[in-house]
């Protein structure tokens, strides 16, 4: 059936509200590619996804004829694509997030004995942008290229989230959230509180709320216009974390925080420099 003309003359948006739908799908499973499932089937990829494999496979074949995604190997299974590349260094060259961080980054690591790492808000989610890992423990813990970091879960989150307006605070807070581990906390009510002792500490802690076994520590950064981008975080094994630990962490994580924030060409607010004074 064909669409009807408004008053105007013009066709509604039917069809360009469903070709945003089925772009964000397509979109949605390069989200599924991460460095320990570099590889995935057609059959693997609709499972992870929750699709049928036809509409699968269509949403694919579009990923393939743009370089996004591209089928290898005697099992056609597919990686990221030669166009996932270009598009990321366009992006690095432009904004030297990542490199101009690094030096910062593994400078936190080697100080705190722990894996250091780098988050940046995208869009209305929380990513990895960067870590670095120290040498003094084998155990440590991982992490992901691109990893998503739950707002609710993190303390990356939280640092996030705490020094965001309120609208975007709301509206992370309205959707309906996941208990990743038997410390997550899931009430609306008690994570605005969290957030507000974090908005009055300067800096975010979690334990166990995101895996079991890691206990982590954050800061949030800020960009040229004085907004919070993202966050600075040391994540440890809670078997390592002490008080002494603890300390040498909040201030380690304030010195770095305000040296990317530099980096950046940003600034700390008042109230955040003085809490990290005050820190330290």
């Amino acid at each position: 059936m064909k669409g009807v003309a408004g008053l105007s003359g013009k066709r509604p948006c039917f069809a360009k509200e469903s070709a945003m739908g089925t772009v964000s799908k397509a979109l949605e499973l390069l989200d599924l590619f991460s460095r320990s499932q570099p590889l995935i089937g057609l059959s693997d990829l609709a499972r992870m996804a929750d699709l049928n494999k036809a509409t699968c496979y269509r949403l694919v074949t579009a990923l393939c004829d743009f370089g996004l995604v591209e089928q290898v190997g005697t099992a056609r299974e597919y990686r990221l694509g030669p166009s996932v590349l270009r598009l990321a260094a366009l992006r690095e060259a432009q904004v030297p997030t990542r490199e101009a961080a690094m030096p910062v980054l593994q400078a936190l690591a080697q100080k705190t004995g722990e894996t250091a790492h780098l988050s940046m808000v995208m869009g209305d989610s929380l990513r990895t942008l960067a870590y670095a890992y120290a040498a003094q423990h084998v155990t440590k813990v991982t992490m992901e290229d691109a990893e998503f970091l739950p707002f609710h879960a993190t303390s990356s989150g939280l640092a996030v989230l705490a020094f965001q307006p309120d609208a975007f605070r709301d509206a992370i807070l309205a959707q309906p959230v996941r208990r990743l581990t038997g410390q997550t906390e899931t009430n609306p009510d008690i994570l605005r509180a969290r957030i507000a002792e974090v908005r009055s500490l300067g800096y975010a802690e979690s334990q166990g709320t995101f895996q079991a076994e890691v206990h982590s520590m954050a800061v949030p950064l800020f960009d040229t216009l004085g907004r919070c981008s993202g966050a600075l975080a040391v994540a440890a094994l809670a078997t390592r974390m002490n008080e002494a630990q603890r300390r040498l962490i909040r201030f380690a994580l304030t010195e770095a925080g305000g040296a990317i924030t530099s980096i950046w060409g940003g600034s700390l607010p008042a109230d955040i420099a003085t809490l990290w004074r005050l820190a330290a």
